[in-house]
């Protein structure tokens, strides 16, 4: 029997008339009572649990000893029993002992009963206890108890399927992570005492055998990773390694894939590595922000949630802790930040929930802030430990690691339909192919996409070897898309994306950049006549005003002709063909005119400027629909020599 209930229910002074106690049983039945307490303290539960029966057989009213019978029987794990008999104490009188309340509760908790568990323990906390530990935990009980019994009456969807004998094997998997196309997951394997990376790719709806992540795999472990959204980099967790620049204990570690393979990982800097424990890092599709697990002692003490942002000269800010809505307290861990970059997911051990650790989510809000979070739901979550859970892009399908039985080995990785309520908002993708115009060979060039509303870059990559790269776009915003690589011309382009976006429709861009020789006038020349769209300068509608989210693409050509200062220029306008001839011809000089002017204030010599107006005489779409005719009203440059 534990000690602490054990202090918890022996009584200090007086008894009520219709029971008995210490103070006032018959010799026979005490002395049974203080055989059991005996045999109790040396850890002989079932010698103890005849005597305290024998004591109640002697004097069916001794209250004592009904307590400590039902404290026994806790010991036992025969939770029936131990609320049966706290039942009949707390009948004999509820006042004698009230924190019996809370051991009830607990023991209802442990038998599902989560009505009784709740109703018992407001009984506790309205009996005003003066132990600020023992109220803490009724507090948060009574929270989960209420969680619980409403959870299991309305349990949400739930059919986990294994993701297959490619992935999941006689050892442990688990820690999933997802490319944003969903073609790529990246988990980690533990065949004997050393956690190593391994990569599988779908094919024709099933995972392919799991490969080992060369280049990042070391005879020491390396667990709890992160994929970006493009595949380019992972982020994960190392221990306890020397000479390296790590911090100690557990730190982050940053690996790219460059020419088809893994670079040799290298810890974060001082800046977001310490002497405390880092772990269990996930990546934003923006590229520039990863929240991450941090705590003292390990998985064995307090674990709160962190974020850094990668700042514009690509250093990380200083992490700073999520908000308290969030960090409650206790164990909060292994994060999921979905592409959306709007849905949290993460596992907690203090919020209201069935047990353990149960996985939550919270949305952005408006203001930028974190909302209150949000229990996924039982049976999704139950008393046991649940966490590690990854999103599809398409926000359906989620995957997480359990030891649920009928799986191939100790954890499993699993995939399930994740419940509406708890999806991320739409996203799609845009997976563009950036080759030179003049060879068609593939180059490696910038890809940065701007938040139109603010001016700012919201996700900034740069192609892989094979020309190719692929980034997460958020519904709900207007982007501004820039290519750019030296000695070449820029590309631009923009995204609608107000409306809602699906997976089911990403964008597929083919770009060809013109080359241009910095030092010969044959290079200007093989680009001439070849118009540039700035599909990112705006107008006011019906004038010649530039609206202000037009700055960043004009501010582009200002640096281009900096760059270049041979090169010469004429801006060119076009318009749709609603209104006059006469009218659109006007505008469309005045709208050219415009940008020069802008140009020249700038700094950019008016000698090297040009502009031309083509009203609606040179369409490059039909004038019969809405986009066509977004696509004619346009500002071009083009070289000229």
């Amino acid at each position: 029997m534990r000690a602490l209930i054990i202090a918890f229910l022996t009584p200090f002074c007086g008894f009520a008339q219709n029971f008995t106690t210490l103070h006032n049983t018959s010799e026979k039945a005490l002395s049974a009572y203080n055989e059991g307490i005996r045999e109790a303290s040396k850890g002989e539960s079932a010698i103890a649990q005849g005597f305290f029966e024998k004591a109640i057989k002697i004097d069916p009213k001794f209250i004592d000893a009904k307590l400590a019978l039902a404290d026994t029987y806790i010991d036992l794990r025969d939770y029936y029993k131990s609320e049966q008999y706290f039942e009949e104490a707390l009948a004999l009188d509820s006042t004698y002992k009230p924190v019996a309340f809370l051991f009830l509760a607990k023991v209802e908790w442990d038998i599902d009963k989560f009505d009784e568990c709740a109703i018992h323990t407001a009984s506790y906390l309205n009996s005003k206890p003066a132990n600020e530990r023992n109220k803490k935990t009724a507090k948060h009980l009574l929270a989960c108890a209420q969680f619980a019994a409403n959870a299991v009456k309305n349990p949400v969807p739930f059919n986990p399927k294994s993701v297959g004998d490619g992935i999941n094997s006689k050892s442990s998997e688990y820690f999933p992570s997802l490319t944003a196309d969903g073609q790529t997951m990246i988990f980690t394997r533990l065949p004997y005492s050393d956690e190593d990376f391994y990569s599988s790719t779908l094919k024709d709806g099933a995972w392919q055998k799991a490969e080992p992540l060369e280049g990042v795999n070391t005879n020491q472990n390396e667990g709890a990773q992160a994929i970006s959204p493009d595949g380019s980099w992972l982020v994960f967790t190392a221990c306890n390694r020397d000479g390296d620049g790590s911090q100690g204990s557990c730190d982050l570690y940053w690996s790219q894939f460059k020419n088809n393979a893994w670079t040799k990982p290298v810890p974060f800097s001082n800046t977001i590595n310490s002497g405390d424990w880092e772990a269990q890092p996930t990546i934003g599709a923006d590229n520039k922000t990863i929240i991450f697990s941090r705590g003292r002692g390990g998985t064995n003490g307090n674990i709160s949630l962190w974020q850094t942002i990668r700042q514009p000269g690509g250093k990380w800010s200083k992490p700073e802790k999520l908000p308290a809505q969030i960090n409650v307290g206790g164990k909060v861990h292994t994060p999921f930040l979905h592409p959306d970059g709007q849905t949290l997911y993460f596992a907690s051990d203090s919020l209201p929930g069935m047990g353990g650790s149960d996985i939550f989510f919270s949305r952005r809000q408006p203001d930028g802030s974190w909302g209150t979070p949000v229990n996924i739901g039982y049976p999704i979550n139950t008393k046991g430990e649940e966490g590690m859970l990854v999103v599809s892009l398409d926000g359906r399908t989620a995957y997480y690691a359990t030891d649920r039985p009928g799986g191939a080995g100790s954890l499993d990785i699993y995939s399930f339909e994740l419940p509406e309520h708890a999806r991320p908002q739409p996203v799609t993708y845009a997976r563009a192919r950036v080759t030179d115009a003049i060879t068609g060979y593939p180059i490696i060039a910038k890809v940065d996409f701007i938040d139109l509303k603010t001016g700012q870059s919201y996700v900034a990559t740069n192609t892989k070897s094979d020309g190719t790269a692929l980034v997460c776009l958020p519904a709900g915003k207007d982007y501004a898309l820039n290519v750019t690589k030296d000695k070449y011309l820029f590309y631009s382009e923009n995204f609608n994306l107000t409306e809602a976006a699906t997976v089911q429709q990403p964008f597929s861009l083919e770009i060809s950049l013109l080359p241009i020789a910095l030092d010969t006038v044959s290079g200007l020349t093989a680009a001439a006549g070849k118009p540039i769209v700035l599909r990112n300068v705006f107008f006011e509608t019906g004038s010649a005003a530039l609206r202000a989210e037009s700055a960043a693409e004009l501010d582009r050509l200002v640096a281009l002709l900096n760059q270049i200062p041979q090169l010469k220029i004429r801006i060119n306008g076009h318009t749709d063909n609603v209104g006059n001839d006469a009218d659109n011809q006007l505008l469309s000089e005045q709208r050219a005119n415009a940008v020069l002017d802008y140009l020249i204030a700038k700094g950019i010599d008016a000698t090297r400027l040009r502009f031309k107006g083509f009203g609606e005489s040179a369409p490059v779409e039909t004038n019969d629909t809405s986009e066509g005719r977004a696509r004619n009203r346009r500002t071009e440059f083009e070289i000229w020599q």
